[in-house]
């Protein structure tokens, strides 16, 4: 089993419904070890007049190989009506795998071989924000940075803490 860090992000339909699904669904896929706060936040690039983002993060434990991982966070995607267009457009629900276990992973471009950690996750307030709730002594396998050490160099402009009815999901 190794502990995955999984990004969600909705800015379509209703985002906050989608992620309370999306959290369950997940979570089929390991044992969930915890769930972040609930993170309003600007889109960052792609087409202008796009609505904000709902973004958190959840840790889960899980026996699934990284590639089969992010494979079935795509399933999830697809049956909440992702449809995979345009680079940074809206969308009904983005799932990113984070990070898993201490896996360091140049990915194959289109091959299923995700990149891990994820290669901007330690640059977007939108990921270390919810992230640091979870582990903010996390450290880049790499560059050795901490989450709360890259939220606190990168800052919180355009990322804002969310309270809403039902979230954390039960």
């Amino acid at each position: 089993m190794s502990m995955a860090h999984v990004a969600l992000g909705a800015n379509l339909g209703r985002p906050l419904e989608t992620l309370v699904w999306a959290v369950d669904e997940v979570a089929r896929l390991g044992t969930r070890r915890g769930v972040s706060g609930l993170y309003r936040t600007a889109p960052v690039g792609g087409p202008a007049g796009q609505p904000d983002y709902l973004n958190a993060v959840l840790a889960l434990e899980t026996a699934h190989s990284p590639r089969d991982l992010l494979a079935a966070l795509h399933a999830i995607e697809a049956r909440a009506g992702r449809k995979r267009r345009e680079r940074w457009a809206a969308r009904v629900l983005d799932l990113d795998l984070i990070t898993y276990g201490d896996v360091v992973s140049d990915g194959v471009a289109g091959e299923g071989e995700p990149q891990l950690p994820h290669p901007r996750a330690w640059e977007r307030a939108f990921v270390l924000a919810p992230l640091a709730d979870l582990s903010p002594d996390l450290r880049h396998p790499r560059s050795g940075e901490s989450v709360a050490g890259a939220l606190a160099r990168v800052g919180m402009a355009g990322v804002q803490r969310e309270s809403a009815p039902g979230w954390p999901p039960a």
